[in-house]
């Protein structure tokens, strides 16, 4: 990573959100520029695409309710509640007007927020958005062997039992196999994801996987009507939500941008950041449509 995670956590900023203390991050200047990062990892996940978004935008990211170094209640998790979290550090922040990049969890996130704009329940100024691999397609997601005993009856045994050497089982074969995390990363990932020991609510904040299936036509309904200004950069290598996925966008969104990634897997933001970088720069200016 272009940036230790112990720097990365030096700057973060905090904000409360319904008494849970939130931690953010700001940078660049430009239009502002939302980022939702994914699970179960966290905002350090853009610090790849920083420096270079940061050229031509006002960054902001925030480590969502249970990730990170944000509070992690051990309460039920809501993608509805996340999007209220996005919209409350957009409000303390005084931003009337974004662009927002998503990623996997994030997705649904980004999902919601343009359902809200659409019914005129939130979002008002919301614009483009341009989407990373993730479960954007109910029906096609397909979760790993951990995400489906974890979101099961066995899910508070999951997370009790999980530890470094099950992270890294689990989650470096996501990755592209020339585009392997370091040591170094994993630490990191690991790092963020453990605070406040935060590996033990991973059955929680799996809930999102039957939410997404419940909200299917809402959040997909969301994207139909906002092809215009939606685009998604896919890792085609991703066995959760790879080639397969841009491929349904394509027949689902015939209007949206669309850039296929043949060599990385789910993480384009760190596998490929300078690619991600360059074309979510050109579509933001070009309005993706």
């Amino acid at each position: 990573m272009k940036v230790d995670v112990q720097d990365w956590a030096s700057r973060a900023s905090h904000f409360d959100f319904q008494g849970h203390k939130i931690a953010y991050w700001t940078g660049g200047s430009g239009p502002a520029l939302l980022l939702v990062h994914g699970f179960p990892t966290c905002s350090w996940d853009w610090c790849e695409v920083w420096d270079d978004l940061a050229q031509h935008h006002t960054l902001i990211a925030c480590d969502m309710l249970g990730f990170g170094l944000s509070d992690k209640p051990k309460a039920p998790y809501s993608l509805f509640r996340q999007a209220d979290l996005q919209e409350a550090l957009l409000s303390h922040l005084g931003v009337t007007e974004w662009d927002a990049l998503v990623h996997d969890y994030g997705v649904s996130v980004g999902q919601e927020m343009l359902a809200r704009q659409q019914e005129g329940s939130g979002a008002a100024r919301l614009g483009s958005m341009v989407f990373l691999n993730g479960g954007i397609f109910p029906g096609e997601h397909r979760p790993r062997l951990i995400q489906k005993l974890g979101a099961s009856p066995l899910g508070p045994l999951v997370s009790l039992m999980m530890n470094r050497k099950r992270f890294d089982k689990s989650f470096a074969p996501i990755f592209g196999p020339d585009t392997q995390p370091s040591e170094a990363e994993l630490d990191g990932f690991w790092q963020m994801i453990a605070a406040q020991d935060g590996h033990r609510n991973a059955h929680r904040l799996l809930a999102y996987m039957a939410e997404r299936t419940r909200n299917k036509a809402r959040w997909v309904g969301a994207l139909e009507k906002a092809q215009d200004r939606i685009g998604l950069i896919d890792g085609a290598l991703d066995p959760i939500s790879g080639e397969h996925v841009y491929h349904v966008w394509r027949k689902t969104l015939p209007n949206a941008w669309h850039h296929l990634l043949r060599h990385v897997g789910h993480y384009p933001q760190v596998e490929a950041p300078e690619e991600v970088a360059r074309i979510t720069l050109e579509w933001l200016a070009a309005k993706c449509g």
